[in-house]
C-alpha cells in the first residue's frame, strides 16, 4: 500500500508540473520541480535501502545454493518497485527534456543573431561601396516616399477595358434606337480626368471619365454663344433649325423640316431635342444628363454585361455616373460627360461641374480635358519611366484642405512648371527637387496674387495640342484674379497654402 501511495504521489506531481507544450518554465516552476526530484530521490533511496536490508535477512536465513535465485525471485515478486522506479526514470527524462526545450529559442534566438551578425559583416567586407550606394539612396526622400506611400495601382488593364467595352456597346446601342429621332448623335468617347493620366488621388476611388462628344442630328444646329467669364469662359448652346433641301438626304428623306409638312409632323410625334432636352432653344444640361440617366437605365438589361454585373445610376445634376458591381463585389465608378466641341480643336464646352456657386442649366463651361489629357500623353512618351511629375501632383492633390486651392489649380501648377523645367531633371532622384519646385512655384503665384491659365494665352503649350486661335492669341487669364479683389481671401489662401506645405512635408518624412 505504501508504494501505491507513492506512485499515485508521482502521478500528482507529474500532473502539477508538467506545463502544456509551447509555454515557457518560469523559474519558480523549475525550482519546484528540482525539489520535488529531490524528495523523490531521497524516498526512493529509503524504499531501497529498506527493500536491501529485508532480502540481506532473508539471504541469511536461506540455505546454500538458493541466495541468489531466492533474492531474484523476491525482486521480481516486489513488481511494486518496477513501476516506482519507471515512473521514476520517466519523470527525471520528462524535467530533461523541459528544461532543455525551455532553453532552446534564447540558443536558437542567439544563434540567429550571431549569424546575422556574420553575414552583415561579410556583406560589409565584401561590398562597402554598395553598402554605401544603398544607404544614400535610402535617405533620399523620394525613395522612402516610394516605400512608405501606396500609390494607386496603374495596371487596371482589365477595368479599363471593361469602361471601354461597355462604352462602345452604350453608343452602338443608342445610334441603333434613336437613328430616326431628332436627338444628339454620339460620337465616339474620349477617355479624360486623373484615372486616364496615370495618376489618381485615392485607389479606392478611382472615378473613369469619359467625355461624349454631341452632334446636332439631321436637319439642326448647334451655335456657341459666348456666356459670363468666371473662372474660365462659359457658353450656351443654342439649337437651330437648319434648311437641308439643297443638301444630300438620307434614303426616304426628300425635304427638310422647315419646308416639308409631312416632315415637320412627323418630327413632332416624337421626342425632339427642342422639345425634350432644350429650354428656350438652349441645350439644358439637366435635361440631357437625366435623359442619359434614364436610357442607361431601360437599356442595361439589353446588355450582355448585365448578366454578371449589377448597375447602380448614382445622383449628378450635369453627368451620367453610376456604379458597375461585378460578382465578387468589385466596384467601378464611370461618369459621362457631355460636350460640343469647338470647331476641330481638343477643347470643348462641357457639362462638367464648375467652381461658381451656381451654374445655370443652360450654361456650359469650357472644358480643357482633352487637351489635358493629350498634354500627359506629350510628357508621357517623352518621359523616362521613372519620371515623378505624377506622383508630384499626386501627393499634393492629396493634401488639399479647402476651398481655396482646387485640384485643377495644382494641375496648373503642374503644368507649368513641368514646361520650365526639362524632363531630364525629373527623375525619380530629383522627387524632393521637384516637389519642392511645385510648392514654390505656387507660393510666387500667391505673393504675386496671379496664376496664369495654362492653355489661354501661353506659348509653351505643346503644338500636338490644337487650340481655338482665340485662345492661343488672347491676353492670359488670371486664375488667382479673385484674390486681388479679396484681401481676406488671400490672407486665407496664404494660410492653407503653409498647412498645405506642411502636409506634403510630413507624407514624404512620416508616410502618412
Amino acid at each position: 500500500m505504501a508504494l501505491l501511495d507513492i506512485v499515485f504521489g508521482i502521478l500528482q506531481i507529474l500532473i502539477h508540473s508538467v506545463q502544456l507544450v509551447g509555454e515557457e518554465l518560469d523559474e519558480e516552476t523549475r525550482r519546484r520541480m528540482e525539489l520535488r526530484a529531490e524528495m523523490l530521490q531521497r524516498e526512493t533511496t529509503r524504499l531501497w535501502q529498506e527493500e536491501e536490508q529485508m532480502n540481506q535477512e532473508q539471504w541469511s536465513q536461506e540455505s546454500n545454493g538458493f541466495t541468489w535465485a531466492f533474492l531474484l525471485l523476491s525482486a521480481l515478486q516486489h513488481w511494486q518497485f518496477w513501476v516506482v522506479a519507471g515512473v521514476l526514470v520517466l519523470l527525471f527524462g520528462l524535467c530533461w527534456w523541459l528544461r532543455k526545450w525551455s532553453r532552446e529559442p534564447e540558443r536558437e534566438e542567439q544563434s540567429s543573431d550571431s549569424d546575422v551578425e556574420e553575414e552583415e559583416h561579410e556583406e560589409e567586407n565584401d561590398s562597402s561601396n554598395e553598402s554605401e550606394e544603398e544607404d544614400d539612396d535610402a535617405n533620399e526622400p523620394g525613395m522612402f516616399f516610394e516605400e512608405h506611400i501606396q500609390w494607386p495601382v496603374q495596371h487596371l488593364d482589365r477595368d479599363y477595358q471593361t469602361v471601354r467595352d461597355l462604352m462602345e456597346t452604350f453608343i452602338l446601342v443608342f445610334q441603333y434606337l434613336l437613328s430616326n429621332a431628332c436627338f444628339p448623335v454620339l460620337e465616339k468617347a474620349i477617355e479624360v480626368g486623373s484615372a486616364f493620366e496615370g495618376w489618381s488621388p485615392r485607389e479606392e476611388d478611382i472615378t473613369y471619365r469619359l467625355l461624349l462628344p454631341l452632334k446636332p442630328p439631321s436637319g439642326h444646329i448647334f451655335h456657341l454663344e459666348p456666356g459670363p467669364l468666371w473662372l474660365t469662359r462659359n457658353f450656351r448652346i443654342r439649337v437651330e433649325l437648319v434648311c437641308t433641301c439643297e443638301m444630300a438626304q438620307p434614303a426616304g428623306q426628300t425635304r427638310c423640316f422647315l419646308h416639308d409638312p409631312e416632315q415637320e409632323q412627323r418630327r413632332n410625334a416624337g421626342p425632339t431635342i427642342l422639345e425634350d432636352l432644350c429650354t428656350d432653344s438652349y441645350l439644358d444640361v439637366q435635361k440631357t444628363a437625366r435623359y442619359f440617366q434614364m436610357f442607361l437605365r431601360c437599356s442595361w438589361r439589353a446588355l450582355p454585361i448585365s448578366a454578371a454585373h449589377r448597375l447602380t445610376v448614382l445622383p449628378s445634376d450635369r453627368s451620367c455616373k453610376f456604379c458597375v458591381t461585378q460578382r465578387r463585389g468589385k466596384r467601378i465608378l464611370i461618369e459621362f460627360l457631355f460636350g460640343v466641341q469647338e470647331g476641330d480643336s481638343d477643347i470643348f464646352v462641357s457639362s462638367q461641374y464648375t467652381e461658381a456657386a451656381y451654374t445655370p442649366s443652360t450654361m456650359w463651361p469650357e472644358s480643357y480635358a482633352v487637351a489635358e489629357m493629350k498634354f500627359f500623353r506629350h510628357i508621357a512618351i517623352q518621359a523616362q519611366p521613372d519620371t515623378c511629375h505624377l506622383r508630384c501632383l499626386q501627393i499634393c492633390v492629396r493634401c488639399l484642405l479647402g476651398r481655396d486651392f482646387y485640384t485643377y489649380t495644382l494641375k496648373t501648377v503642374v503644368m507649368h512648371v513641368l514646361t520650365t523645367i526639362p524632363l531630364s531633371n525629373w527623375r525619380g532622384r530629383h522627387f524632393w527637387e521637384r516637389l519642392n519646385d511645385i510648392l514654390q512655384y505656387l507660393q510666387s503665384c500667391l505673393e504675386k496674387k496671379q496664376l496664369n491659365h495654362f492653355f489661354i494665352g501661353n506659348e509653351n503649350v505643346p503644338e500636338e495640342i490644337i487650340l481655338p486661335l482665340e485662345l492661343r492669341m488672347a491676353e492670359p487669364l488670371n486664375l488667382f484674379q479673385h484674390l486681388g479683389q479679396d484681401p481676406d481671401a488671400h490672407e486665407h489662401a496664404q494660410l492653407e497654402f503653409e498647412e498645405l506645405g506642411n502636409r506634403v512635408r510630413r507624407m514624404v518624412v512620416h508616410g502618412r
